[in-house]
């Protein structure tokens, strides 16, 4: 009774992150675009960098406060992840300047089998067929839902690679860095959030005046404009704590699948916002096909073999002869 009980309190929380994750994305999203469509704020990177001071500004106040314990974060591994984190950042920005919406979609689906290699490699993970099937499944679907015209260059062909393997990197290191040295959410955030500011703030006027040839200091701000950007980072905290929760709590591979459902939202809100022409018969086939594979990864890498380590095929008594200390049932990774 009390292992149900804690089961069913996991299963809430891990709601409540996803929902938390789900709706601040859709709501940056939907926030970012009016500021850019609408107010002609162009500034991709530079804005970027805008979040994660704000982010910074969050988590020095809660550490003021004592709901941020001090925590350490070797600098090796901070400049490798600030290393991922921006190229990521850069590399989806050039992607899809250099790219056609098409094969920016292409690109983006790949992610997912990249976070597998890399749980493959260097967490010795082992999925089933079904949890295989289920990933090419989402992918399926959301690539009826987005992919339209395709079209590619070497250039652009080089960027989507270095965003790809980036973000796939970066993603795969929130999970790893809060697992090796005990961080929270919160404590990783404290740690990465002030470089990636810093670096963004930085770099990000010079990208962008290259990607758009226009100068931020030459934007005319206006309060219709001013407000947005401030709801933009605002909302932003929230993202890239939930980011945090959500792959700290499940796993790279995990957060790219069901990361899809807000691609999803995002299909339904522009419908309702803007009308028929962003819905059509093949959009809608590939939400069903999407969501279908999305049940299914969820039920397919939660059974006993679905997604484990497979260090864990090891005999009890054989881990204890060598003396390891088996994992906790925790480490066949969450989804």
């Amino acid at each position: 009774m009390p292992s149900t009980s804690k089961a069913d309190k996991k299963a809430a929380v891990d709601a409540a992150a996803w929902m938390f994750n789900v709706v601040t994305s859709v709501g940056i999203i939907i926030v970012n675009k009016a500021l850019m469509a609408t107010y002609g704020f162009s500034f991709a990177t530079t804005l970027t960098g805008l979040h994660f001071a704000t982010t910074t500004l969050m988590t020095a106040v809660l550490r003021w406060l004592g709901y941020i314990q001090p925590s350490q974060l070797p600098l090796s591994e901070l400049l490798k992840f600030i290393f991922f984190a921006n190229f990521s950042i850069v590399g989806m920005n050039v992607s899809l300047m250099w790219n056609s919406v098409g094969f920016y979609q292409i690109a983006k689906l790949t992610m997912i089998p990249v976070s597998c290699l890399l749980e493959v490699v260097f967490d010795k993970i082992r999925y089933s067929r079904d949890t295989k099937l289920s990933i090419l499944i989402v992918l399926l679907g959301v690539a009826v839902c987005t992919v339209t015209d395709v079209s590619v260059n070497a250039k652009g062909f080089a960027a989507a690679f270095i965003a790809v393997w980036s973000t796939a990197l970066q993603q795969y290191y929130v999970h790893y860095l809060q697992r090796k040295y005990s961080l929270t959410s919160f404590n990783l955030l404290g740690h990465t959030a002030p470089a990636q500011a810093g670096s963004l703030l930085l770099l990000g006027p010079f990208l962008d005046y290259w990607l758009t040839s226009k100068r931020i200091d030459e934007f005319q701000f206006h309060f219709p404009s001013l407000v947005f950007l401030i709801l933009s980072c605002t909302i932003a905290v929230g993202t890239n704590l939930s980011q945090f929760i959500c792959i700290g709590r499940f796993t790279a591979v995990s957060f790219q699948v069901l990361g899809h459902m807000k691609t999803i939202l995002v299909l339904i809100l522009g419908f309702i916002f803007f009308g028929k022409e962003g819905l059509n018969v093949q959009v809608v086939v590939g939400m069903i096909i999407a969501v279908i594979g999305m049940v299914w990864y969820g039920n397919a890498s939660s059974k006993p073999g679905g997604k484990e380590r497979r260090s864990h095929s090891m005999p009890r008594n054989s881990q204890q002869k060598h003396g390891g200390s088996p994992e906790s049932s925790d480490a066949d990774e969450k989804v």
